[in-house]
């Protein structure tokens, strides 16, 4: 195989590497039941409905 004919330094390695931290954050999609902001193609954490139907019950504490 062939080898680099130079050393690369720590600066760009480290420079190429910081790369995926600037990706775009996830894609949010809105709740049909509550209007709150989810992940797609997942349970709303608010209202604990998934495609209509209720999921999860959610717990309503009393302040």
């Amino acid at each position: 195989m062939a080898q680099p004919k130079r050393r690369f330094s720590k600066q760009r390695t480290r420079t190429r590497r910081s790369a995926n931290s600037k990706l775009a954050g996830k894609n949010r999609s809105i709740c049909t039941h509550c209007n709150a902001d989810k992940l797609p193609h997942t349970v709303c954490r608010a209202c604990g409905t998934y495609r209509g139907r209720q999921i999860i019950p959610v717990v309503v504490v009393a302040e």
